[in-house]
């Protein structure tokens, strides 16, 4: 397998890069989050890869980070998301922002992504649910003991979660959930 290239950066041209290696040129193709992260031409660089075997063609995936490539794998696991559909994925969400989505239940923000339909959606949310470090994008994760359960209650509810995190903001550190439930609530109504 090919898991790393180095090498200097001969083309770009979205979503496919050239990358020579030694005298040999890798066509990869990366998520646009990657592709504008990239060094100029004639810059060395080095792209996380993943390689796809299939009957017709011998395909390479680049990717700037581990936790883009790692994403990435974990979306051609799900029946019905191929390389291409993955790749678009990642090129219109940050890895965050997908497991951010997955971790609230989001179908709206991955039906923005072309190619994903509502219930292509909705199945990739079930499907990943729990696989993709929801606490990196969870404000619940960070936060403890009481302001987690009243942020869990406020998502639960409806709010998203920049409204749930600022009405968190508001209430004392040491507040009781029922009581920081009602005083959230009465902010947000506000």
């Amino acid at each position: 397998m090919i898991g790393r290239l180095t090498g200097t950066l001969a083309e770009k041209s979205p979503p496919q890069v050239l990358v020579d290696v030694n005298g040999v040129g890798y066509e990869l193709d990366v998520p646009m989050s990657s592709f504008y992260h990239l060094p100029g031409l004639g810059e060395r660089v080095t792209l996380l890869t993943h390689f796809v075997v299939r009957e017709d063609a011998q395909l390479l995936y680049g990717f700037l980070t581990h936790e883009e490539r790692a994403t990435f794998r974990q979306l051609v696991r799900i029946s019905g998301i191929g390389p291409r559909t993955a790749l678009a994925i990642l090129s219109g969400l940050s890895v965050a922002e997908l497991a951010q989505a997955v971790s609230l239940q989001e179908s709206g923000r991955l039906v923005k992504v072309p190619g994903i339909g509502k219930k292509t959606a909705e199945r990739l949310l079930l499907e990943l649910k729990g696989k993709l470090g929801d606490a990196l994008a969870a404000p619940a994760a960070v936060a403890g003991g009481a302001q987690g359960d009243i942020l869990q209650a406020l998502l639960a509810l409806g709010y998203n979660d920049r409204e749930a995190a600022a009405a968190l903001k508001a209430l004392p550190p040491d507040i009781g959930v029922s009581d920081g439930i009602k005083a959230a609530l009465k902010a947000l109504a506000r």
